[in-house]
């Protein structure tokens, strides 16, 4: 059985940074050196980083892309109308053609709305 060798990585962070990352790692039953070690594991299975990397900013959070912005949105949409189809709820959808909204029932009958 091959031995473990642990050795020190030291990193400069700001302070800020690292007493919320503390906080969240604390809250989520971790500390820094097993959320360090999560990251290097992952990052080394994928042989990349284990999240989007871009140069390209939405203006607002600078380390996330306006692309990456839009697919978290479009995922999330998509899953809140997929959850919403599986309890029977109306789906609110447009018609591009008569430049409305509707709300869509599960049998797929549509109520415009006017206003």
């Amino acid at each position: 059985m091959k031995m473990q060798s642990d050795v020190r990585v030291t990193v400069r962070v700001d302070k800020d940074l690292k007493e919320s990352a503390d906080y969240l790692f604390e809250r989520l039953g971790l500390n820094m050196s097993v959320a360090f070690n999560m990251f290097l594991r992952k990052a080394v299975n994928e042989d990349a980083i284990p999240f989007p990397v871009s140069i390209n900013s939405a203006g607002f959070g600078h380390e996330l892309s306006a692309g990456y912005i839009t697919s978290s949105f479009n995922a999330a949409v998509a899953n809140e109308v997929h959850a919403n189809q599986q309890k029977g709820l109306p789906i609110a959808r447009f018609d591009a053609d008569k430049n409305q909204a509707y709300l869509e029932s599960a049998d797929g009958s549509r109520e415009y709305i006017h206003g």
